[in-house]
């Protein structure tokens, strides 16, 4: 039997909570409307919004505004005009521009940076070709923390747009891939997803550059995707953000790795529960949210963290952290509505579904 046909039921009898989705109103503050978000961009605007109106989602932060003037302006126009008050998109820099614009590069980023802001764009989304692909205008490979980019950062800080950044992925992709690499079935299905250390820089020179970052610019706010981009080390994530007000984390397609250690995990949650957003990184799937709310709400074993067959990050099961109520309502909301200066609309009914 090849291991692709090895899909194992597990003979454990473990409670099941039925869980539709979260119990409270939230925020996705992690999200899409494009590739990763299905096909919702493709379809009428008021179709979207009814439908995330059914799963209780108050505000959908959508990440593909990108860098030009089409997407950001089609999206501002189909979605933040038809409702402002729960949709935000956000925008990007041009990295291929950095060829072109020589030494300007940063000030005209950020001149960019500031129309994408007076047209409607409420944040500023990097991506990880960011220190594993992007090159300066002599072809180097650019640094995380390269101090010609400070005016890229200071002006989000000063215009206000918080900075959703992604910097590496799971540790596991920058391993050689060898019978002990826990990703090993995932990356020979995505063979582009490995990084190995002759090509690209360590995992751990890229999250050190990302702590070098956060904590050179203070007046700047900063949100760490998928759990500071660390989930494998919580204790480091976690010195991080004591170290840096600035800073703040979503836990987006990280349940796989938090809900396999529970009690470290739930811990983080309590201990970081006003700097921790909610999101899924999913689009708005009626599963996903499902799952997730599982994930934070109940006390359930051994449970999958996917929806798909054999989930993707590798075969093992996940575990519910069973917050209390007043980290639950921080986190699916409260921690996003202070972010995104939200808190006017925050109520009970805002708060809890019913």
């Amino acid at each position: 039997m090849e291991l692709k046909d090895f899909a194992p039921h597990p003979t454990l009898v473990t409670h099941e909570t039925s869980i539709s989705g979260p119990s409270r109103r939230c925020i996705d503050a992690h999200n899409h409307l494009g590739a990763f978000g299905g096909d919702w961009a493709a379809r009428p605007a008021v179709e979207f919004f009814d439908h995330i109106d059914s799963l209780g989602v108050a505000h959908y932060v959508d990440l593909d505004g990108g860098w030009g003037e089409d997407i950001l302006d089609d999206r501002l126009r189909r979605y933040k005009a038809l409702r402002p008050d729960q949709y935000r998109v956000y925008g990007g820099v041009d990295w291929g521009r950095w060829a072109d614009d020589g030494h300007r590069f940063a000030e005209k980023s950020a001149k960019r940076l500031e129309a994408q802001a007076a047209r409607g764009a409420e944040g500023l989304k990097i991506w990880k070709p960011f220190g594993l692909h992007v090159t300066d205008d002599a072809g180097q490979l650019a640094k995380i923390d390269d101090p010609r980019l400070d005016p890229i950062w200071e002006t989000a800080g000063a215009i206000g747009l918080p900075i959703m950044i992604h910097i590496a992925d799971p540790v596991a992709f920058f391993d050689p891939i060898t019978p002990h690499n826990e990703r090993i079935e995932e990356l020979g299905q995505n063979p582009d997803w490995s990084f190995p250390p002759d090509r690209f820089p360590s995992f751990s020179d890229l999250i050190e550059a990302f702590a070098r970052l956060v904590k050179r610019h203070p007046k700047t706010t900063f949100i760490g995707a998928h759990v500071g981009c660390y989930a494998e080390n919580l204790q480091w994530v976690g010195a991080l953000l004591d170290a840096c007000p600035n800073l703040m984390i979503d836990f987006s397609a990280r349940i796989a790795e938090l809900g396999r250690q529970p009690f470290a995990a739930r811990k983080f949650f309590m201990d970081h529960s006003d700097r921790i957003l909610f999101g899924t990184d999913a689009g708005p799937d009626r599963v996903t949210y499902a799952i997730y709310a599982r994930f934070l709400e109940t006390s359930d074993e051994y449970f999958s963290y996917s929806p798909d067959k054999i989930p993707g990050s590798g075969r093992w099961n996940i575990y519910g952290l069973n917050l209390p109520a007043p980290v639950l309502d921080k986190v699916y909301y409260e921690n996003a509505a202070t972010l995104f200066g939200l808190n006017d609309s925050i109520s009970t009914s805002a708060l809890h579904r019913g």
